[in-house]
């Protein structure tokens, strides 16, 4: 039985391989949105703006491989740290297989097809800016992500 259910059901986060692991990330570029966080609440905010680096058309990184040396505070998410990530979006494989939920109808590997994310309206295409033009964060707050 096991072996007729998908990987991300049978093998755990540091189990997977790299094509696997990567193959979780359904290009909602969310993880890329600049967020804000209050000094005295510690409250999280997500903003619209994304990092310049986003290619805010299809919600992947311009220069995945070297993206840590473009964007030095770029976080690499592994299976070691995602646990202790707490500002991953709700809708983020990563979080959802991490916490033993399953992937949603619109991830490109239940739909196999990587444009029901934007199709779904759960990617940032269209709704987001880059850094490079924005203004100050605070002008960018959003709830939608």
């Amino acid at each position: 039985m096991a072996e007729n259910l998908p990987f991300w059901k049978t093998t755990k986060l540091g189990q997977m391989s790299r094509v696997q692991w990567e193959s979780l990330c359904d290009g909602c570029g969310k993880c890329c949105l600049n967020k804000l966080i209050d000094e005295d609440t510690e409250e999280l905010f997500f903003t619209n703006v994304a990092c310049r680096q986003l290619d805010l058309r299809n919600c992947r990184c311009k220069d995945y491989v070297h993206r840590h040396e473009l964007v030095p505070d770029c976080i690499k998410l592994t299976p070691r740290n995602v646990g202790k990530i707490d500002w991953l979006p709700e809708s983020c494989a990563y979080r959802l297989i991490r916490d033993g939920k399953d992937l949603p109808w619109w991830h490109p590997l239940v739909s196999g097809d990587p444009k029901t994310v934007h199709r779904a309206g759960m990617s940032v295409r269209g709704r987001a800016v880059t850094e490079t033009k924005a203004g100050p964060l605070e002008d960018h707050i959003v709830d939608w992500a």
